[in-house]
């Protein structure tokens, strides 16, 4: 004879089949819900089990796991991103030139004669590398993989890319004032205007710059003995870079940071003005 309360707790355990599949016997529960659910029904969780639903719930409000590469680009993120993004654009630059037989090259070098027709090769020019020696790509790519992260984690991101957008620019004003027939290519202004920024900064953090600046001479010198390399785009690019770099010392109190930002913006203009200069003076 089953007693009263037995017959109430059976009652109350539910079906002893899958709710999905009503053929299927089974006593086994979802840990969430209390549905019974078959073997393939169920999936295994911190305690128990749950059933399709409560799986498929779970999943949805659970907090997405950012991406290794979206956590690089993260605010506070030590990983240095814009360092490695130009050097990734840089190398994807120099496979276009080497399929495309010259013409990636010849477009997007700097010659001056074609500044007022074709101005973005004075950017550009600082992605494209000789192409029948990777040594020059190789130098300058090593050159910003060891100083960029020491700059960009000393400034900043933001501050990094100015301090290399605007030092390419100012290479090639010094290129279009010192060497006007010249065709010229490469990342060496950019590259010397990090030197010029690690320099300042390093002076200001109190550091030991002889060893720096004997670095820096002998790269500069190499420029004057090596045919076929630009020294004016090194001084341009070292110039600007050093110069940049003074800005944002002295201006890196919180509440300098608009007259940071006015006199970095300054520094882009004066380079504009020299350009267009070139040619109204002529």
């Amino acid at each position: 004879m089953t007693h009263p309360e037995e017959g109430g707790s059976a009652a109350a355990a539910g079906p002893s089949v899958c709710y999905r599949h009503p053929d299927r016997p089974s006593f086994v529960r979802c840990q969430r819900c209390g549905r019974t659910i078959c073997g393939e029904c169920q999936t295994p969780a911190a305690v128990g089990v749950h059933c399709p639903e409560c799986t498929a719930a779970a999943r949805a409000s659970a907090p997405r796991t950012a991406s290794p590469i979206a956590r690089a680009f993260r605010r506070g993120s030590s990983t240095p991103v814009v360092t490695y993004s130009i050097i990734g654009l840089t190398l994807a630059v120099y496979v276009l030139q080497l399929i495309s037989g010259g013409v990636v090259t010849t477009a997007l070098g700097y010659a001056p004669v074609l500044t007022l027709d074709q101005p973005w090769r004075m950017l550009t020019t600082a992605l494209v590398h000789s192409p029948g020696s990777i040594f020059h790509l190789l130098f300058n790519m090593y050159a910003l993989f060891v100083l960029g992260p020491l700059v960009e984690s000393f400034i900043g991101r933001a501050r990094l890319l100015a301090v290399y957008i605007l030092s390419a620019l100012g290479g090639s004003v010094a290129v279009l004032y010192l060497a006007p027939t010249s065709f010229v290519i490469g990342a060496s202004g950019a590259i010397f205007g990090l030197f010029g920024a690690v320099f300042v900064v390093q002076r200001r953090l109190g550091g030991s710059s002889i060893q720096f600046i004997v670095l820096i001479g002998l790269n500069l010198a190499l420029g004057f003995i090596v045919p076929n390399v630009s020294w004016q785009a090194h001084v341009g690019g070292l110039a600007i870079g050093a110069l940049l770099a003074f800005i944002m010392v002295r201006t890196r109190r919180p509440a300098q940071q608009r007259q940071q930002i006015g006199l970095i913006a300054a520094v882009g203009v004066l380079l504009i003005v020299m350009t267009v200069l070139r040619f109204v003076l002529l």
